[in-house]
């Protein structure tokens, strides 16, 4: 009877005002059938340092972030914060 968990990023969507939006999914098998996972998201906006994220990540950032949208972005939290 073997148990094995795995962690894998399973959707990675773009969402209002161009965030980014990561859903990891963990997965526990046993004897090579799933028993159970659960799912973790997180995002990041435009202009966060995605240094440490998976690379499909990282390459959807800096296809999407340009200058333009992460000026957008912070004026809109300005706008918001005011």
């Amino acid at each position: 009877m073997a148990l094995t968990e795995t962690t894998l990023i399973d959707k990675i969507e773009i969402v209002e005002n161009n965030s980014i939006q990561v859903r990891t999914a963990t997965i526990i098998e046993k004897d090579s059938t799933e028993i159970a996972k659960t799912y973790h998201r997180h995002s990041l906006s435009p202009g966060d340092d995605v240094t440490n994220e998976d690379t499909r990540v990282q390459a959807i950032a800096n296809a999407i972030w340009t200058d333009e949208v992460i000026a957008a972005y912070q004026a809109l939290i300005a706008t918001n914060n005011s």
